[in-house]
């Protein structure tokens, strides 16, 4: 899978430092001292006070990531050298993040069919519903003696995506995607994972078998329903 060089995290576009330094094949230490150089004035151009940081774990050290809208992106690569390499990377990120842009809106679009604005209403309920038992199940676990409990929020959704869905391309929130006949499956699967929870935990049962019973499951429901694939981005209309 090709790695996105521009994301989203539900809120805004950005690329990191890590992306434009792989992209202009640069130590990742020299953009970020760039970066600080020129700080103010590349936060001068957006309403932030300061950068969205993310560490991101290396063969070393855990590295501190920054995060950068299309503007500070682009005014960074103007403080660069225009070598063969740097323009390049400018033309990719310009045209990957106007990519983001035109997907986004075709999304918003997307969500102003009534029944599927129903339907992922309805979705979200049964989804608290679910993360209010795996809020009580990582407290069995830890009782347990688990140590990474927190995990299973994600673990959770891995299950339910990997089981039911074809997922070809990263997506900033895949439920925001689906049809309303795979919005209906994936809120089974939450109702499935609530009660397997609920069940393990009033048997007492030790938290990995818990675990184990509510994951398979899913895969036995998603074993009788079928995998179906998720829509790419691009052919949203």
């Amino acid at each position: 899978m090709k790695k996105d060089i521009v994301m989203n995290n539900g809120k805004k576009t950005f690329t990191t430092t890590m992306m434009i330094a792989e992209g202009v094949k640069l130590d990742h230490r020299s953009v970020v001292l760039l970066l600080k150089k020129y700080e103010d004035e590349v936060l001068s151009l957006t309403r932030l006070a300061s950068f969205e940081l993310t560490k991101v774990k290396t063969a070393g050290r855990p590295v501190l990531v920054y995060h950068l809208d299309e503007i500070q992106a682009t005014f960074l690569l103007t403080l660069m050298s225009n070598s063969t390499i740097v323009v390049k990377f400018k033309k990719t990120l310009t045209t990957e993040f106007f990519k983001q842009r035109d997907l986004i809106a075709k999304l918003i679009a997307s969500h102003d069919k009534p029944n599927w604005q129903e339907v992922r209403a309805t979705g979200k309920a049964v989804y608290h519903q679910k993360t209010d038992v795996i809020k009580l199940f990582i407290e069995y676990a830890i009782e347990q003696g688990s140590k990474s409990a927190t995990r299973y929020y994600a673990n959770f959704a891995k299950i339910e995506n990997t089981a039911l869905f074809v997922l070809e391309q990263k997506y900033p929130n895949v439920r925001d995607v689906l049809d309303i006949r795979q919005l209906t499956q994936v809120s089974v699967a939450d109702q499935i994972i609530e009660k397997a929870l609920a069940e393990g935990m009033s048997k007492k049962l030790p938290y990995k078998d818990c675990f184990k019973l509510a994951k398979e499951r899913v895969v036995s429901f998603s074993e009788i329903m079928g995998k179906s694939p998720v829509i790419s981005l691009e052919q949203l209309d």
